[in-house]
Order: C-alpha cells, then sequence, then structure tokens
C-alpha cells in the first residue's frame, strides 16, 4: 500500500480546478491531463476495457476472477477540484508520525490547522498526514478517492487469487459545479451498484445527501448620470443589498444550521448600477422543501418590486441532484454489502447524512444506487485541507473486502 502516497501526490499536483461558466467539458485542460495519466496507469497494470471518452470520463474494468455469474459493480470518483480555492501549484506536505498538535503550514503561518476544530486528529498520532503549503487547497477532495480506487484496482488485478465479480471503475469531470454525471451513461457504466469514494473519516459511508437547486436572482434597475438621478435612478446594487437583508440570520443559513437543517446560500453577486446577478444553492434533505425555498425567494422579489414597480426582479430555478436515499431501495444489497466490508476491514460502520451531494446523487437519481465511502478528505475546499495516509489504506481495504462480498 506504500505506493499510495505515491499516487496521490502525484494526482494533486495537477490543476484540475473546475470552472464555473466554462463553455467547455470539462470545463478546465487540467482535467484532461489527469485523465490521460490514469489511462496510462490503468494500461501498465493490465486493466481491461480502458477508455477516454470524448467529455473526459475514464472507464475501466477489473475482469472477474470467479466462474459463477456475479452482479458487476463500480467504483467512481471525481478528477476535478473546487473553485472556491486556487488549485494551481499544489505543494503537498507530508508530516510522517504525525506528534499531536496544531499543524502551522510553512508557506503562510496564519494559516493553522487546528486540533480543536479538527478533533479526529487526536487519534491520528503517529500516521502520515498530508497537509497544504497554506498557499492553495490540497485537493484531497476527490483525488483521495482517485488514489483509492487506483491501489485498491492495482492490488485485485496483481492478486487474482481474490474472488470477486467484474468491477467497473469511472472518473468524471466537473463534479464540484454540479456536472459530473453530464455524461455519464448508466448502460456504458454497466453496474447494478456503485460507490463513490468521496467521504471523510474512517468508517463512514453516507446513503443520504442534500436535494439541492441552484436559484439566479436577476435585478435590472434604471441606469442615468448621477448628477440626473433625481427621481429617475433605480440602484439594483441597492436592491440586492435590500434583496440580501431579507434572508433571516438566524435560520436557514449555512453558518446557523447543521444535521439535517436546511439552508439558503447566496454564493455569487456580480453586477452594477443597472443590473446586479444574484446566484443562490438551495438545499434541503426534504426535497420537497425547495419549492418552498424558491417561492421564498419569489415573494422576496415580488416585495421589493412593490415597493419600486421600476425595478424587474426575475427569479430563476434550476435542478441539480436529488437525495441520493430516495432511489437507494433500488439494489437494497448495496449498503448492506457495503457495512459488511467495512466490518471485514475490522472497522465499525457509521452511517451519515451529507449535507452537500455527490455524483452518486445524480447516478442514484438515473437507476444506480451509488452510497458514499471514506477516503479521508478533511476540511475540504479550503488551504487548511488535510488527509491521511492510512485512513487511504483502510478505504482501499474496504474496496477489497467489497469485492469479495459481491461475489459471495
Amino acid at each position: 500500500m506504500s505506493t499510495i502516497l505515491d499516487r496521490f501526490c502525484r494526482y494533486v499536483r495537477i490543476n484540475t480546478q473546475a470552472q464555473e461558466g466554462a463553455t467547455t467539458y470539462p470545463s478546465s485542460a487540467g482535467q484532461w491531463d489527469l485523465a490521460k495519466l490514469l489511462v496510462e496507469e490503468l494500461n501498465e497494470m493490465q486493466a481491461e476495457e480502458v477508455e477516454i471518452t470524448e467529455h473526459g470520463l475514464v472507464y475501466a474494468t477489473i475482469p472477474s476472477t470467479v466462474m459463477q455469474e456475479t452482479p458487476t459493480i463500480a467504483w467512481l470518483a471525481h478528477m476535478d477540484t473546487s473553485p472556491e480555492y486556487s488549485g494551481a501549484n499544489v505543494q503537498p506536505v507530508v508530516h510522517h508520525n504525525y506528534a499531536g498538535g496544531d499543524i502551522v503550514l510553512h508557506n503562510d503561518p496564519t494559516q493553522v490547522i487546528r486540533v480543536q476544530d479538527c478533533p479526529e486528529l487526536h487519534h491520528l498520532i503517529g500516521k502520515t498526514i498530508i497537509t497544504t503549503d497554506g498557499t492553495t487547497l490540497l485537493g484531497a477532495d476527490d483525488k483521495a478517492g482517485v488514489a483509492v480506487i487506483m491501489t485498491a484496482a492495482a492490488h485485485l488485478l496483481a492478486h487474482p487469487e481474490i474472488p470477486h465479480g467484474r468491477i467497473r471503475l469511472c472518473f468524471t469531470c466537473d463534479e464540484e459545479i454540479g456536472h459530473g454525471v453530464d455524461h455519464l451513461n448508466p448502460d456504458r457504466l454497466g453496474a447494478i451498484a456503485a460507490y463513490t469514494l468521496d467521504g471523510a473519516k474512517t468508517g463512514e459511508y453516507e446513503a443520504e445527501t442534500f436535494s439541492a437547486d441552484k436559484a439566479t436572482v436577476t435585478i435590472k434597475g434604471v441606469v442615468i448620470h448621477p448628477g440626473l438621478a433625481k427621481g429617475r435612478m433605480v440602484n439594483a446594487i441597492k436592491l440586492a443589498a435590500e434583496f440580501l437583508d431579507q434572508l433571516p440570520t438566524d435560520r436557514i443559513s449555512p453558518e446557523t444550521t447543521e444535521g439535517r437543517e436546511s439552508f439558503v446560500h447566496p454564493v455569487t453577486i456580480q453586477g452594477g448600477v443597472p443590473e446586479v446577478t444574484l446566484r443562490f444553492i438551495l438545499r434541503s434533505f426534504v426535497t420537497v422543501e425547495l419549492d418552498e425555498q424558491a417561492k421564498f425567494l419569489r415573494m422576496i422579489a415580488e416585495k421589493i418590486m412593490a415597493k419600486e414597480p421600476r425595478a424587474k426582479i426575475d427569479v430563476q430555478i434550476e435542478k441539480q441532484y436529488r437525495n441520493m436515499a430516495d432511489g437507494m431501495a433500488v439494489e437494497p444489497r448495496a449498503i448492506p454489502f457495503l457495512e459488511r466490508a467495512i466490518e471485514r476491514a475490522g472497522l465499525t460502520p457509521q452511517k451519515l447524512s451529507i449535507r452537500g451531494g455527490t455524483d452518486g446523487s445524480r447516478l442514484t437519481e438515473l437507476g444506480v444506487p451509488t452510497p458514499n465511502l471514506f477516503t479521508s478528505e478533511h476540511n475540504i475546499h479550503s488551504p487548511l485541507e488535510w488527509a491521511c495516509v492510512e485512513e487511504m489504506e483502510q478505504a482501499v481495504k474496504v474496496l477489497v473486502e467489497l469485492a469479495q462480498v459481491w461475489a459471495g
């Protein structure tokens, strides 16, 4: 398993940051670079049916090693990293034999991974921790998942004596901007169930996510020279500020919610006096609540337009993904078999709900139940991101066991 650290560091150095608003798919050239590298490595380990699609997705097959017919399962991870923080020139820093305590990131000493914020570090003393240098994100989300799948694949291909059925591998693009499954054909994947490798602590798995929509609020004012503005100008910037001021500060906000609580979250604001665009993400574990959140935004718009009828405010809603729990019953073995594999790897399964989404959310909606498994992603989307080699190695063990459980 020593190669998993090498793999991980090799992958995170490739800038695969997804780009919002890009006109290409994938949205960044670096995702092609990583895809080509994975194809090269999969061919070297003699995987079968290795291909890269016209949209940059990578597929491969680990052939069955048993005589009896067994279901085909799939393992997935996404190659892109978050657009929220720079993914350029990532320099992974390896902390061997972690001694405990806070970790100061050397290229920006103001960036400190604090134990009080990451209590799981208490259980990782003596382990190998990988951090950023403080100037970029790390990319463990989801290159830890990529490294885990590639390491597990290499292990199974090198040990044909391990009994398992046919396993499909798939590496997707642009998951971080909601487009990871746009060009994934379930028939091409050819699996009865799948597992995304895109989670955090050892033993954790998720079979429930938020349902998600995106809202775009366009506010149009009336522009004129400010010297002639009295009674004539309608400043879209001020209306946008008023719109945002209508959002509650004590509820339905990421800053004030946890667990299964929903939220409405403004993520970008662009524009000037004549027009401003606000973009929101809407999140709830109860899918029908998304309609209520959309109605809430439209109510704010109508209230502002009633006070200033010269303004025009449009609210557009775009579906993103749905709670994977809604479709998990299609293949009732997916979760029990995962729990059994975690136990066979010597761990205790911990079922969680994701306050977010994965490629598995949309893949489940397409008819392929896809729970999510841990890979050691901590403090994701930030320069304080870190991962643990031993946690990734545990995830590899779970995948090897999972392959055998599905083979009976």
